[in-house]
């Protein structure tokens, strides 16, 4: 028990690694730690409340809204605005960026994007969900109203990013450009307690994570990966092993840990892909690239990605380095016309 180290004891040991800020880090976490706790309760214990189910309204990407996306995206906000180190946020399920008009969050030099609650519609039946996080030094100047160009920065510019995974056991896992941590929920002492110091992604994996189901509809490349995937050659180590839970936190942190690539290319129904830019694929790129991995659009690498506007998507595949690139090679080889 003297060896545990807690969120807020690691955050202060490394804040060497955050050089922008003295406490603010470990304020701002405090927030996020903080909310993700309130919603893991209400989580634990959905089946037992009127708390499943939807709203009857759609957000602004037209999808059917979760009452626990909208009680996720509230705690969250709440308590990100409570700190006052954040002007402003953008989430999933706010049509607009929201700014923060408390003197004290004028004056905050950041700006928070996230998709409160991703994979919320697996809640009815027990699957692991998550909240993404990225956060960014606002570009506005301090003391007014943050700007769009505050939200609209390319992923490179994060200066932390990470996620929540509500399963089995509660874990956050985050990065400062320093390495990647995570930290499981110990229920008994009410604290995110250091359990994965400096997460390495392996760079091969034998996991591929996609929607087959959209097969006829993937590009030719993604077509080809497919096959490739599953082709019998027992000294690579394939055919491969498919495994898709439709929440990507779920289906991230499985292939961080063990190895692996998650794929959500564009589709006749989702051109440009389904996932957002800047509060999905960003902080998971960041994530991943620290842990030693690769996060591409299938030919530009996704921290490189100019936002242009806040609901952006764009197709995503991410994970081991090797099986990323196989991809692109083979996207390269079957272009499409």
């Amino acid at each position: 028990m003297t060896d545990i180290r807690t969120l807020g004891e690691f955050i202060v040991e490394k804040q060497s690694d955050f050089p922008h800020a003295s406490g603010e880090l470990s304020s701002l976490l405090g927030s996020i730690k903080l909310a993700a706790k309130i919603v893991n309760r209400e989580i634990n214990k959905a089946g037992l409340v009127d708390i499943t189910g939807t709203v009857g309204e759609n957000n602004i990407q037209g999808e059917e809204q979760q009452k626990l996306d909208v009680y996720a995206n509230d705690k969250f906000k709440a308590a990100l605005e409570a700190r006052d180190q954040v002007c402003g946020i953008a989430s999933e399920e706010e049509d607009e960026a929201v700014g923060f008009d408390k003197p004290l969050n004028l004056n905050a030099k950041y700006v928070v994007l996230m998709d409160p609650l991703d994979g919320s519609s697996n809640i009815d039946v027990n699957v692991s969900v998550g909240t993404i996080f990225s956060i960014y030094r606002r570009v506005s100047p301090v003391g007014s109203p943050p700007t769009k160009e505050d939200f609209l920065q390319t992923g490179n510019q994060q200066v932390a990013a990470g996620y929540v995974i509500y399963g089995s056991s509660t874990m956050l896992v985050y990065t400062t450009g320093n390495g990647v941590h995570g930290f499981t929920y110990d229920p008994s002492l009410g604290s995110f307690c250091l359990s994965h110091e400096n997460m390495t992604i392996p760079q091969d994996g034998v996991i591929y994570s996609i929607n087959e189901g959209n097969y006829i509809r993937f590009p030719t490349g993604v077509k080809q990966y497919i096959k490739y995937c599953q082709e019998a050659v027992p000294e690579e180590k394939r055919p491969y092993t498919s495994r898709y839970i439709g929440s990507l936190v779920a289906d991230f942190h499985r292939n961080l840990l063990k190895g692996g690539i998650y794929l959500y290319p564009s589709t006749a129904s989702y051109p440009n892909g389904k996932l957002r830019l800047l509060y999905e694929c960003n902080p998971m790129a960041f994530i991943v690239e620290q842990a030693g991995g690769k996060a591409t659009n299938g030919f530009q690498r996704i921290l490189d990605i100019p936002p242009t506007e806040l609901h952006q998507r764009v197709p995503f595949f991410v994970g081991s380095t090797n099986m990323v690139e196989k991809v692109e090679s083979l996207l390269r080889e079957y272009p499409e016309k």
